[in-house]
């Protein structure tokens, strides 16, 4: 529920903020940063998620129009770079532990703000996270991720991709066996 409220209150302060350089307590998603999946990178030494964003898993794979095997998770990863690449976005921490931080981040884009985790999932190369009892994190992102699915946008376009909420569900339940 704290994580919710963190979600609204930094949406808020999105919609509020003027444009131009990054707000105060933001900063800039650089191109130099470690991209370590879809949702997950490293800058300056830190590591950080974008909250809400569940990225397809590296290592698995999904079958082009060609018939050919392709690794979902670089696909995630290749989308999110080219975003970061040619919309510069900023991003806020709102929930951070020692080893990670969960961050929001928006783009300037054609002079609207827009979330990059939305931007993500829209495109149909994200996915909502989900918490521990299956419920979605933001469901904003769940509607968008089904406005996708339906409209077979990115990766639903291929018909063997699979949510990696089921993929982590089974190893859950699985000890030892990773996705």
């Amino acid at each position: 529920m704290r994580r919710r409220v963190l979600v609204a209150i930094s949406s808020a302060l999105i919609a509020t903020q003027a444009v131009g350089a990054a707000p105060p307590g933001y900063f800039e998603f650089t191109t130099g940063a470690v991209l370590e999946t879809g949702d997950t990178w490293i800058s300056a030494g830190k590591r950080y998620r974008l909250y809400g964003l569940q990225s397809c898993l590296r290592g698995t794979s999904y079958t082009n129009a060609s018939g050919h095997k392709r690794d979902c998770g670089e696909a995630s990863i290749a989308v999110l770079a080219a975003f970061v690449k040619d919309t510069g976005p900023v991003c806020a921490p709102i929930v951070g532990r020692t080893d990670l931080t969960f961050a929001v981040c928006y783009a300037l884009v054609g002079g609207q703000r827009l979330d990059l985790a939305m931007m993500m999932i829209s495109e149909g190369y994200g996915f909502a996270s989900l918490d521990d009892t299956g419920v979605p994190i933001y469901p904003a992102y769940a509607v968008a991720e089904q406005i996708a699915r339906e409209a077979r946008r990115g990766l639903w376009q291929f018909k063997d991709v699979q949510h990696p909420a089921i993929l982590l569900s089974r190893a859950a339940r699985k000890p030892g066996v990773l996705p």
